[in-house]
């Protein structure tokens, strides 16, 4: 069998197709015996094996990215996690994550599952997270994803890189807009709202919220005729803490959210918004 002589050339090239390690891109080209192709497969069969290996590990660590189209109306969130805080900070897999929201942004993919379908450069994106987990040696993945449209769309990232929101406004951006925006962002990521307003409440967590003010009711020895009035008193409370237009603004206590925005201009409201946590 012929043994092909493997330059550093060689070497360099392939590391620089797959961002793989010098050594493991050495070892690839060897084993292949100078195939290219060949050696771009054994590195994605490595990281596939890597990836398999890890596949019950806990990703608590992790970056959440945002982009947003020149035109300001468009705008991708998402969260890449990973095992470690040391990989969470690294060049190359904040690269990775902004590859990632680049590739939803420009083809405008609605969710996570399409977005692991879709091709980055000549693989899918989930083959590319398996080639990314054998460089890196952990296990990574997009675990949140969503997409946002309006006639502007402002993202806010919390300053640990790990908290992040989006959020679409009915109004064309403007200075004091996008500042309102990042300011609703900031309210998003730490008041966590269950919903935009009351009306988008699933009932499922309406009929939570009464059954446990009734029971809390009757622990406290209220009569029964006073549950349901006592319910919808507590209820009311909850839209207050829990719905983001009714929340107290954070940065001055006296409005509503959707009174901050207002005063901003008039009409101005939030149609839509997304929050990712990773951890």
């Amino acid at each position: 069998m012929t043994t092909v002589t493997i330059s550093a050339a060689d070497v360099n090239k392939l590391r620089h197709q797959t961002g793989s390690g010098m050594m493991d891109c050495k070892k690839a080209l060897t084993e292949a015996n100078g195939d290219f192709e060949k050696a771009i497969e054994i590195l994605r069969l490595k990281g596939a094996k890597i990836s398999a290996s890890r596949a019950d590990r806990e990703t608590k660590e992790g970056v959440v990215v945002t982009k947003i189209s020149a035109d300001g109306k468009t705008g991708i969130i998402l969260g890449l996690s990973c095992e470690t805080d040391f990989v969470a900070r690294g060049e190359g897999f904040i690269a990775f994550a902004e590859q990632c929201a680049t590739l939803g942004l420009t083809n405008t993919i609605a969710n996570v599952e399409t977005l692991k379908s879709t091709n980055l450069e000549n693989v899918t994106l989930a083959e590319a997270i398996i080639a990314q987990i054998g460089k890196i040696g952990e296990k990574i993945d997009v675990v949140q994803y969503a997409l946002l449209t309006g006639e502007c769309v402002v993202s806010y990232i919390h300053s640990n890189k790990k908290n992040g929101a989006l959020i679409a406004l009915n109004q064309a951006s403007t200075e004091a807009i996008l500042a309102a925006g990042k300011q609703v962002g900031m309210q998003i990521v730490s008041m966590n709202p269950v919903s935009l307003d009351k009306s988008d409440v699933s009932e499922e967590i309406v009929k939570r919220e009464l059954d446990l003010a009734k029971e809390k009711a009757k622990q406290d020895g209220k009569p029964d005729n006073m549950l349901d009035k006592i319910a919808n008193g507590a209820l009311e409370k909850f839209y207050k803490e829990a719905t983001l237009l009714n929340q107290e603004f954070i940065m001055d206590g006296s409005k509503k959210v959707s009174q901050m925005l207002d005063g901003v201009s008039k009409g101005l409201t939030v149609t839509a918004f997304n929050k990712v946590t990773l951890g």
